[in-house]
């Protein structure tokens, strides 16, 4: 087959994932990791980092360049982060693997205190997250939130400048760079629910490239690929997107998927919660029935 070309973003991180997806297809199918090619793809979210996501478009930011470009045909499939990708793909793509799931919780990060309960009253944490935020604030309504856009070292620099008192971010990519040390605390899930699809890697494709499909087939990991589909079934429903904040995790145990999931107000203040358990072939049905009860039961509060 002609050289195959993987596109992804350039940050360290992005770049990571890429270097996992094209080392897991070496190993699958006993190619050469020279006829591999990572292609970086510039996207607007890494252009644009003095504003939150919502005010400059949403997830899409993140993702629309790379997608163009498989759409053109250029690369062979693109390698995200899945909970940077909008509910809905573009026509003409599909999600055919993901990968196995890293940490899906989030990391709390203080060079000065050991958790969110331990910082001082009207205390600054780093975040550009409307989820992180709202629940932070749900938390500890009297501590302030300063914007911390950028990749991980960016944050972490941001952090070790004193810009803030405590930041967030998500366990798996600190874990997947190597950064585990930095993290102060794992937050449990109980306490603070994960962004949709943190922690896992989906890898794109144009639809009817049946070549592709077959290599991507052998890398899909089962379990994380059903958690994923009930999350993203749950954020589709909602129609959620960078100015909603929405959470959920789904996870399996002995055959059966548990989902949790939940909207909040941008204040943090209010927060419409459900729950549900079934078997593993009702992960969509399950997310879509449980965002359907939230948006009912939230109503005008959760409809930014």
């Amino acid at each position: 087959m002609a050289r195959l070309k993987i596109g992804t973003r350039g940050s360290p991180l992005a770049l990571v994932q890429a270097h996992e997806t094209r080392d897991r297809l070496v190993a699958a199918h006993g190619l050469n990791p020279a006829d591999i090619e990572i292609v970086v793809i510039s996207v607007t979210g890494d252009q644009i980092r003095d504003r939150p996501l919502a005010e400059i478009g949403g997830k899409g930011l993140f993702t629309k360049e790379i997608e163009d470009t498989l759409l053109a045909g250029n690369i062979h499939m693109a390698v995200h982060s899945m909970k940077d990708l909008p509910a809905v793909l573009p026509d003409g793509l599909v999600i055919a693997a993901v990968l196995p799931r890293e940490d899906a919780r989030d990391a709390f990060l203080s060079l000065t205190t050991n958790s969110i309960a331990e910082l001082p009253v009207g205390a600054k944490v780093g975040s550009s997250s409307v989820r992180r935020t709202a629940q932070l604030l749900r938390m500890r309504p009297d501590l302030k939130t300063v914007l911390f856009r950028g990749n991980v070292q960016t944050r972490l620099r941001k952090l070790s400048e004193g810009v803030a008192d405590a930041t967030f971010l998500a366990c798996a990519g600190l874990n997947r760079l190597g950064l585990a040390e930095k993290i102060t605390a794992a937050m449990p899930t109980e306490i603070m629910l994960p962004a949709l699809a943190q922690g896992a890697i989906g890898i794109e494709m144009r639809e009817g490239d049946e070549e592709t499909k077959q290599l991507l087939s052998a890398i899909n990991h089962t379990e994380s690929s059903i958690a994923v589909a009930c999350e993203r079934a749950f954020l589709q429903t909602l129609d959620g997107s960078c100015r909603t904040p929405l959470a959920g995790h789904a996870f399996l145990d002995g055959g059966i998927l548990n989902f949790r999931g939940h909207a909040l107000t941008l204040d943090g203040v209010h927060c419409f919660e459900t729950t549900r358990q079934g078997p593993l072939s009702d992960a969509a049905h399950m997310g879509a029935d449980a965002g359907a009860e939230v948006k009912a039961r939230g109503g005008a509060l959760i409809a930014f």
